[in-house]
C-alpha cells in the first residue's frame, strides 16, 4: 500500500534556502520513496500562504469556515506522515510553522515526523527542538534520525553540497518515518469511527464520564450520580454486560454509548459526548448506532434521563422517544420508542 509524505518548507522570506534544503532532501531520498511506494506532496507555506490563524472555532471543533483552512486541512489530513524542512530564526522555529499547526488539530495526530534543520551556529538544531515539543503536542510522533545542515559547512552557492554520508543518512531516515507511519496507521483509520470499546479504553472512559456528567449533576442537584462515582473496575465490569461503542478523535476518546439486552427490550445507557465536540452530530449518531443494533426479537428501545436533564431529553424525544416517569429510577424519566421499522442484529 502506498503512503503519501508531506515535505512542509516553513520559512517564507525572501532570499530563503528552505526550498533549496527541501530540494536537496527529494533528489537524496527518491530511490528509497519509489521502492517504499511513497508519494512525495511538498507544502511551501510561502506558497500555501495562510493567514495569521483567523479561524473562530477551536481547531479541535474541525469546523473551519474559510477556505484556506479547509484546503489546508484536506491536504494534511492525505498525509501519512511529514518531514519538516525548518530554519531558525533567534533560537526558535519560524513563526510561519507554528501557526500552520495551529491551524489545524484531529489532522496532524498519530502521524510521525521528521525534521530537516539547517542554521549557523546550531544547525537550527534549537528550532527543531521547539517543533518537535509541538508536535508531541498535537499526537504526532517525532522518530529521530533528524537530519541538520550547518550553512557554513553543508551550504555553498544556495545549494547544499554533495555528500554521500549524507545522503545516505537522509534515505535511512526517511525510511524509517515510512515504517513508523505504518504502524501507526490502524490509530489513525480508528480515527472517527464508532468502534466497539476495548479493556484499554477505560481508563479513557472514566474520564469522559466526569467530564460530562457534571452538567447533569448540576442540572439535577445530585452528586451521587453512577457515572460520576463508578471506579475504573466498575466500568471495566460493565463492558462484559454492555455492548459499549466509542469514538475518537486525533487518538483521543470523545464519544461513547452503551446498550443491552433486558427482557424484550433494549436498554441504551452513558450517551455522551466530550463538552467540546457537542453540537457536532456525534449524539445523534451514537444513538442511532446503538438503536440499530437492538437485537430481533426486541420490542422497544428504552433509555433514561434525568428528570431536569432538558437537552437530553430534547434529544431523544426529536429520535422519537416518548417521555414517562413509570418504572424510572428516583429523580430520572424513562424513554421508550417501538422497534417496529428496526432491523435487529445480534
Amino acid at each position: 500500500m502506498s503512503m503519501k509524505i508531506m515535505v512542509v518548507v516553513a520559512s517564507t522570506r525572501p532570499g530563503r534556502l528552505g526550498p533549496a534544503i527541501a530540494e536537496w532532501f527529494l533528489r537524496a531520498t527518491v530511490a528509497t520513496a519509489a521502492e517504499l511506494e511513497i508519494v512525495i506532496d511538498v507544502a511551501d507555506l510561502a506558497e500555501v500562504g495562510l493567514p495569521f490563524l483567523d479561524e473562530p472555532e477551536h481547531p479541535s471543533t474541525g469546523v473551519y469556515v474559510h477556505a484556506h483552512t479547509r484546503a489546508w486541512s484536506s491536504r494534511v489530513d492525505a498525509a501519512d506522515a511529514f518531514v519538516f524542512v525548518t530554519s531558525e530564526y533567534n533560537f526558535a522555529m519560524p513563526a510561519t510553522l507554528k501557526n500552520a499547526f495551529d491551524f489545524l488539530s484531529r489532522e496532524w495526530a498519530w502521524k510521525p515526523c521528521l525534521f530537516v534543520g539547517y542554521g549557523n551556529t546550531s544547525a537550527g538544531s534549537r528550532a527543531v527542538q521547539m517543533a518537535r515539543g509541538v508536535a508531541a503536542s498535537m499526537r504526532m510522533l517525532s522518530i529521530g534520525g533528524d537530519v541538520y545542515l550547518r550553512i557554513a559547512d553543508d551550504v555553498v552557492d544556495g545549494e547544499v553540497v554533495v555528500d554521500e554520508r549524507r545522503v545516505g543518512y537522509a534515505r535511512g531516515a526517511l525510511t524509517q518515518l515510512a515504517r513508523a507511519a505504518d504502524v501507526l496507521r490502524p490509530l489513525r483509520e480508528r480515527d472517527g469511527q464508532i468502534v466497539a470499546a476495548e479493556a484499554g479504553d477505560v481508563p479513557e472512559l472514566v474520564v469522559l464520564q466526569r467530564a460530562c456528567w457534571v452538567d447533569e449533576a448540576i442540572a439535577n442537584q445530585a452528586l451521587d450520580l453512577p457515572a460520576l462515582t463508578e471506579t475504573a473496575a466498575e466500568v471495566a465490569a460493565a463492558l462484559a454486560e454492555w455492548r459499549v461503542w466509542v469514538i475518537r478523535s486525533g487518538g483521543r476518546l470523545i464519544a461513547s454509548v452503551r446498550a443491552r439486552r433486558d427482557g424484550d427490550a433494549w436498554l441504551i445507557g452513558r450517551l455522551m459526548v466530550a463538552p467540546d465536540y457537542r453540537h457536532q452530530g456525534l449524539g445523534q449518531q451514537l444513538l442511532a448506532h446503538a438503536e440499530a443494533h437492538a437485537p430481533a426479537g426486541t420490542a422497544t428501545i428504552a433509555l433514561c434521563t434525568g428528570v431536569r436533564s432538558t437537552g437530553p431529553q430534547a434529544l431523544y424525544r426529536q429520535a422519537g422517544y416518548s417521555l414517562t416517569r413509570e418504572g424510572a429510577p428516583p429523580g430520572s424519566v424513562l424513554l421508550r420508542k417501538a422497534t417496529t421499522g428496526y432491523v435487529g442484529n445480534s
